[in-house]
């Protein structure tokens, strides 16, 4: 039997890692000493942590050969196939990052395929026009549609100082529509804060011990739309659902220890990020949501007919269309090299966001630790979405949903299931 150790974040008690468990969580450890911020969250052993920071800083080029001999053992160890299959593309996702710190050089597209386990897929001019043209059909006035969808947005912009109350408010009431199907496990927990000058809209800091800290970003004005989406993505339908579910199912039943660590720019990413867009289409339809903006308006003191709580949500829902948009302004700036100002044009028209919008969105596919990262949303849900689909009922939609929040998978596997290798 091995050794207990009290898990970092919480007072539940973990296995000592097995040695592949143990040789990856210190991977990752000393990598992020160099990358600060790829450790998105750890509640591992306590004692690995402090080995990592007592110890002399290794080398880009020692954690590459680390993750490259790390890797070359998990093919060679009698792990159980899934967990070797997660296990090597993580680490070849480490391998990238350390590498590239020691002075390999990759392309753009390589450098994603490699982090994230999955190719960049533009969004074609078809799906541009198609939204666009739901977009004139919703939004009211003969002016341009970015126009009018702008003076849409201004007449539902939540007070800055009822953000969290209406925050509150959703998250219980997201919790109740989401337990019926997908219930978290006992004794999770979560906590809502308002915070600025983030390049992201909303995120998610799992602790350990079954809890989260949400931040929500009040840079640019809320919206309950928006708010809505946020919320969902990060809590119950999102990331803090799969967070709990795999400390309480891989680390806890199962003693896998490298789940105890959560990795920024790993293939882990492209799956939470598709399944936390996507868990929402599972559990709210358009009655839901609608009730879900209307009860926000109400905490914010917005006045809102039903009708026009509706039009929000069409509207919300034909935007979310677009969200590949920025994976291709993302290709723009990074491989076609085109100038900053002619990405962010093309933000604002494409998306049909203000300059600010377009600002921030520009932001995040600059910054050196996101600069990548864009494309786990669009992609992670198409692909997880194409996935339970294929089930070929609501059951079986379901069914595939609950493997994504308890089991490792990894994109490559989850292309291959679908016949896309």
């Amino acid at each position: 039997m091995r050794d207990a150790v009290p898990a970092v974040g919480g007072e539940r008690s973990v296995p000592a890692p097995d040695p592949v468990a143990r040789d990856y969580l210190l991977l990752a450890l000393r990598l992020d000493r160099h990358l600060a911020g790829l450790v998105d969250g750890y509640f591992g052993p306590r004692d690995l942590k402090s080995r990592v920071e007592l110890e002399d800083l290794r080398s880009p080029a020692d954690l590459a050969l680390e993750a490259q001999q790390l890797r070359e053992r998990v093919g060679r160890e009698a792990l159980e196939p899934d967990r070797a299959r997660w296990l090597d593309r993580q680490i070849q996702a480490l391998h990238t990052q350390a590498s590239a710190l020691a002075g390999v050089r990759r392309s753009y597209v390589e450098t994603v395929h490699l982090s994230f386990d999955a190719v960049p897929e533009p969004l074609s001019d078809a799906e541009y026009l198609a939204a666009h043209a739901e977009l004139d059909q919703l939004l009211p006035g003969s002016g341009a549609l970015g126009q009018r969808l702008a003076a849409w947005e201004a007449r539902w912009v939540i007070p800055e100082h009822r953000v969290e109350a209406a925050a509150a408010w959703l998250v219980a009431r997201i919790r109740d529509l989401a337990t019926p199907v997908f219930p978290a496990p006992i004794g999770e927990s979560l906590r809502v804060s308002v915070v600025r000058r983030q390049p992201w809209t909303g995120y998610n800091w799992y602790d350990g011990g079954l809890g989260s800290r949400i931040d929500l970003n009040v840079d640019l004005p809320v919206h309950a739309v928006e708010l809505v989406e946020t919320l969902t993505h990060e809590t119950y339908l999102g990331h803090h659902l799969e967070h709990t579910w795999k400390e309480a199912r891989l680390v806890g039943e199962l003693g896998r220890l490298e789940a105890s660590i959560l990795l920024i720019n790993t293939p882990e990413c492209y799956v939470s990020e598709g399944l936390a867009q996507l868990g929402r289409d599972l559990v709210l339809d358009l009655d839901a949501r609608v009730e879900l903006v209307s009860g926000a308006h109400r905490i914010a003191g917005i006045a809102t007919k039903p009708d026009e709580a509706e039009r929000q949500v069409r509207v919300a829902l034909a935007m979310q269309r677009l969200r590949g948009a920025r994976g291709d302004a993302a290709l723009l700036l990074h491989v076609e090299a085109r100038p900053r100002d002619e990405v962010r044009r093309f933000l604002e028209e494409r998306t049909l966001v203000s300059p600010e919008v377009a600002e921030k969105r520009l932001e995040f596919i600059e910054h050196p630790l996101w600069r990548t990262y864009v494309f786990c949303y669009a992609g992670g849900e198409r692909l997880l979405g194409a996935w339970c689909a294929a089930a070929g009922s609501a059951a079986g939609a379901q069914a595939r949903f609950r493997r994504l929040l308890t089991e490792q998978l990894t994109p490559s596997e989850i292309a291959t299931d679908l016949g896309r290798a």
